[in-house]
């Protein structure tokens, strides 16, 4: 089948969303269809290799056709320019499509957020009568909402209009988690048989043949330290305020660090208010590459993952399946309705805590730091748990069914 994935993030950006979209391009490549992604041109979240490169709007790459298309700014900019970008966006990307494509489209998959890339998948469905898939990631407008982003009740409105015409225009809804579904089942009353609980998947292999090589904890100079480590967006979303407040009340544990490797529009403010606090048990970093990546995982003694309480959503962070794959402890802030709670615990892969508790943060680091001879079959179980729920090759295999 011919099938077009559409998304705003694309390697060689470095975030959870783009090494989705390449691993799902890749693994429907390796099951004989014809992909093209249609994707922004890379601008943001990208590591030092990559930063200065130039990329023609079209190329082939490792026999997926990569169609990358310059937009208005999208990331790392104020609200209003970005939702002005998120909605001219998927006029530039059609009249880039209608140019460059000229075959039949069978699949026509859209990444959301943004929610405005829907009206792609409308269009495409109108011209070629495909099928539209909608993968649902973040429940757009409602987080946007929780998150205090959107207050305005003219915006909620058109967005909250935007949200239900995308629901009904889709032929297959997918979500990541059964929470998200009965969210959407219940909340938004789309229909049952439209929505279809599809986990996010990652790539195995990638973390099978990685080691700890202490590359990144000599270059970082914290050969002898317990490393929490974050590694992704660091937004509003994420909430990492808490991450600095259970540093300040650990401080006094010399050798506990936590590592923020990343980038985004809170970064600048966090960094502002661990030099304000005088810490020395803060370190961030720039994006690494993803090929590093596995890596970077390895050397942490845990993966931390944020959310912000405010949200509202059952959203499971994307970073937590690396963290599985790369048999690395999860110790984990969420919002109390995220799903990331319960595979936690099914999978016994670390803890989990509700993100708007600083005492109970603070417990679980000090429960993980003190449990280092449980820290490895924390790792295997979270391993063995990825590879049966979270693995490319199956969530993939479920997805081709719904073609």
């Amino acid at each position: 089948m011919n099938i077009l994935l559409v998304t705003d993030s694309y390697p060689p950006e470095i975030r959870s969303a783009s090494h989705l979209m390449q691993e799902l391009a890749e693994g429907l490549r390796d099951r004989g269809h014809k992909v093209t992604v249609v994707t922004s041109y890379p601008q943001y979240n990208l590591s030092g290799k990559t930063g200065n490169e130039t990329f023609n709007e079209f190329s082939v790459e490792d026999g997926i056709d990569v169609l990358r298309i310059k937009t208005l700014p999208h990331h790392m900019v104020n609200f209003v320019v970005r939702g002005v970008s998120q909605l001219t966006m998927p006029y530039i990307f059609i009249s880039r499509i209608n140019k460059h494509l000229k075959d039949k489209t069978d699949i026509v998959i859209v990444y959301s957020p943004p929610l405005t890339l829907a009206a792609i998948g409308r269009m495409i469905k109108k011209k070629h009568g495909a099928k539209f898939i909608l993968n649902v990631q973040d429940i757009f407008p409602q987080n946007a909402i929780d998150l205090g982003i959107l207050k305005e009740k003219f915006m909620i409105t058109f967005f909250t209009r935007m949200e239900k015409k995308a629901y009904e225009d889709a032929d297959i809804v997918t979500v990541h988690s059964e929470g998200n579904r009965k969210f959407l089942l219940n909340t938004k009353h789309v229909p049952g048989n439209k929505i279809h609980t599809l986990h996010n998947w990652i790539d195995m292999d990638s973390y099978k043949d990685a080691t700890n090589a202490n590359v990144f904890r000599k270059k970082f100079k914290l050969e002898n330290k317990f490393i929490f480590l974050f590694a992704g967006v660091i937004g509003p979303s994420q909430g990492l305020d808490l991450i600095i407040e259970v540093a300040v009340r650990l401080r006094e544990v010399q050798d506990i660090c936590f590592l923020l490797v990343g980038d985004g529009s809170e970064k600048k403010r966090l960094i502002g208010m661990s030099k304000d606090y005088a810490l020395k048990n803060v370190i961030f970093k720039p994006f690494i590459s993803k090929s590093d990546y596995p890596g970077l995982l390895k050397e942490a003694d845990a993966g931390v993952v944020c959310l912000s309480s405010k949200n509202r959503t059952p959203v499971v962070p994307g970073k937590m399946l690396g963290y599985m794959a790369a048999s690395v402890p999860v110790v984990a802030f969420l919002n109390r309705e995220s799903d990331g709670h319960r595979i936690i615990k099914d999978a016994g892969c670390g803890y989990s805590a509700i993100s708007d508790d600083p005492d109970k943060a603070v417990e679980i680091v000090r429960r993980i730091y003190n449990e280092r001879d449980r820290l490895q079959q924390y790792g295997k179980n979270g391993n063995k748990y990825a590879v049966n729920y979270f693995s490319r090759n199956v969530c993939i295999k479920n997805m081709e069914r719904l073609f």
